[in-house]
């Protein structure tokens, strides 16, 4: 045989070949498509390469639980996985009764069987997501009747993390009201459990809704700053002209931002600070910055890194977050008490009325100077919330500690029995000075590489955890813009907390 009758043998035989695979993967999933929506399921069935027993009762039963009165699909780009094998990605979109509309996305695997290119047909094609044990329900359930927005009139942004607070602050007020509302779930139910899981929830209009203190921006700004914080934490602004929380972005456990105090480390030293100057120690005097101290007959404290400083100014101490200044200050001149009384004008000790009530701090009379060496520098027995720190922060940057609340004095006076706290004023000379110690930590302090913009004051905080590690806490302002950040188990705060509070503020 002569080389070119076999190469046109052999092109014959490719050509008959190709002939015997019928249409292509695009032809048939986009004709699959196409019958799906048209509710066609028996010429659905006839595209599926060896459909299961009960390909037919399966859609019809879907469409009859869930109440599904049509269906859009539209195809996305084919995949070649070989020349027998390739994928069609596809979005669906279902109507749910008169509820409203399901959004899903899934996938079409194709392969070639029997000569034609078919549909190879799972569960998965039909609802993404769910497991071979679960069934889907429609479900009525209670909702909130109240719809809580930003004080712009808008829903919180995506990935908030203030959703819980939400959904809790409209829970109270439907309580109040007595008007909880009505709406439908979907829900998948395990066969092996009984265990539900809500995949979507419809719910008919609000009856009402209520603007919260929230700003979007500022909500948004504060979400993405948490983003690459690498363990679970904490950022809330607030307004210290009015106290009205701005942002609470939470990926703690329990909502742990207004709920689960911690120790604060030397960020509580803004309140052990105002003690002494309350005491009428200067800004400018001059105090030992040793390595290490020991309190008579008491514990050894140390700075951080075994770091020695000589002989520094109060403010210099405390930029650079001189532990060893602050217990041996603490243990000489506060001795009567003051720095409890200190604590309780920065709202230590009683119960914040933010509208979802909350935990500023607390603060234990201490037993002998040693403990109030380690009080002082937000050790021993003091905690604090992310939403306590904020407010104390808001407070020197104000001049007077105002209760952090979430909605307007007037709401939150209906949701909170008792009357809402007055304003507890700081001494002006005291504030002053405060802000140019918080001012120096930024500038040339603990805080001086983290990136802050100019005008923010802050400051930084290291505590020892209860598991043995470290919390990491920045707390700080930035014009009528108070914050505090915490990172839990994060380590140090200049390197942890600080530059969160960085890309806050950088996103403004």
């Amino acid at each position: 045989m002569s080389t070119a009758i076999l190469v046109a043998a052999l092109t014959a035989a490719v050509v008959t070949d190709a002939r015997r695979v019928t249409g292509s993967p695009e032809q048939t999933g986009r004709a699959y498509l196409d019958a799906w929506a048209g509710a066609n399921q028996t010429q659905m069935r006839d595209l599926v390469a060896s459909p299961p027993a009960d390909f037919l009762e399966v859609h019809r039963r879907l469409s009859s639980d869930l109440q599904i009165l049509s269906i859009k699909l539209t195809a996305g780009a084919v995949v070649r996985r070989g020349e027998d094998a390739a994928d069609m990605s596809f979005d669906g979109v279902r109507q749910v009764g008169e509820l409203g509309q399901w959004r899903f996305s899934s996938v079409l695997h194709l392969a070639v069987r029997d000569g034609a290119w078919k549909v190879v047909w799972t569960p998965q094609t039909l609802m993404p997501g769910i497991g071979s044990d679960e069934r889907l329900r429609l479900s009525k359930i209670t909702v909130p009747g109240t719809e809580l927005l930003t004080r712009e009139g808008k829903p919180l942004p995506h990935d908030s993390g203030a959703d819980a607070y939400f959904k809790e602050l409209a829970g109270r007020i439907d309580d109040l009201e007595k008007r909880p509302a009505t709406g439908w779930a979907i829900e998948a139910v395990s066969a092996k459990t009984g265990g539900a899981r809500r995949l979507i929830v419809f719910r008919h209009a609000m009856d009402r809704s209520f603007r919260t203190t929230l700003d979007w921006w500022t909500q948004a700004a504060a979400a993405r700053a948490l983003d690459g914080a690498g363990a679970p934490a904490a950022l809330v602004a607030v307004r210290p002209s009015t106290g009205e929380v701005l942002a609470v972005a939470d990926r703690l456990p329990g909502q742990g931002a207004f709920y689960t105090p911690a120790p604060p480390g030397p960020a509580f030293e803004i309140v052990t600070a105002a003690a002494l100057l309350r005491d009428r120690l200067a800004p400018g005097a001059r105090v030992g910055c040793p390595a290490s101290y020991t309190v008579p007959k008491g514990p050894t404290f140390g700075n951080a890194g075994d770091q020695d400083h000589g002989t520094v100014t109060v403010r210099r101490a405390f930029a650079l977050s001189c532990d060893t200044s602050f217990t041996r200050l603490a243990a000489e001149r506060l001795k009567d008490g003051g720095l409890r009384r200190e604590a309780a004008g920065f709202g230590f000790g009683g119960k914040l009325k933010s509208g979802l009530g909350g935990v500023c701090g607390s603060i234990r009379a201490a037993g002998d100077p040693g403990e109030l060496a380690a009080d002082a520098i937000g050790g021993n027995s003091v905690r604090a919330t992310p939403l306590c720190m904020a407010s104390v922060a808001a407070a020197v940057q104000n001049g007077a500690w105002r209760p952090p609340r979430l909605m307007s004095e007037r709401a939150v006076a209906r949701l909170e029995s008792g009357g809402l706290p007055k304003p507890k004023k700081l001494p002006a000379p005291v504030a002053v000075s405060l802000r140019t110690m918080m001012s120096a930590v930024v500038t040339g302090g603990t805080a001086a590489s983290a990136g802050l913009p100019a005008g923010t004051a802050g400051k930084t905080g290291t505590a020892r955890s209860a598991s043995g590690g470290e919390h990491a806490w920045f707390v700080g302002y930035q014009g009528d813009l108070a914050f505090a950040v915490f990172v839990e188990g994060g380590g140090s705060g200049a390197d942890a907390a600080a530059p969160i509070a960085a890309r806050f503020l950088g996103a403004l």
